[in-house]
């Protein structure tokens, strides 16, 4: 079993080592998106560890996306995808607080409409 896992570590990491800039957007984008959905099946449950572990890890994502901005480049586009990730922390905070399934939702909503911009792109 442990080289199973060995295995498939090593095929994400070079996967994501050998990724072109766009679909690895993409991936962050599955990634926020896939930790939301997992949050939302957690939150009725009052699995409150794993709500919590999901939507950090949804936070951490959407920082990297932060940081992958490229704001010379990119102009009022950039500056308004930065304002809108640092929304999205906000309310995942919130989320995350007060154990609020549509501010998930809501969250996930944009992430997916982001996603499938950049995939038509």
């Amino acid at each position: 079993m442990m080289n199973y896992a060995y295995a498939n570590n090593a095929y994400k990491t070079n996967q994501v080592m050998t990724a072109p800039k766009k679909k690895l957007l993409i991936m962050l984008y599955d990634g926020a998106i896939k930790n939301l959905k997992l949050a939302e099946l957690a939150l009725p449950k009052k699995e409150i560890e794993n709500v919590n572990l999901y939507l950090t890890k949804t936070q951490d994502i959407i920082f990297e996306l932060m940081s992958t901005l490229n704001f010379e480049a990119g102009g009022d586009i950039a500056n308004n995808l930065y304002q809108l990730y640092d929304y999205m922390i906000d309310r995942l905070i919130r989320a995350n607080i007060d154990k609020d399934i549509e501010v998930v939702k809501e969250v996930r909503k944009y992430l997916e409409e982001l996603r499938d911009t950049w995939e038509r792109i």
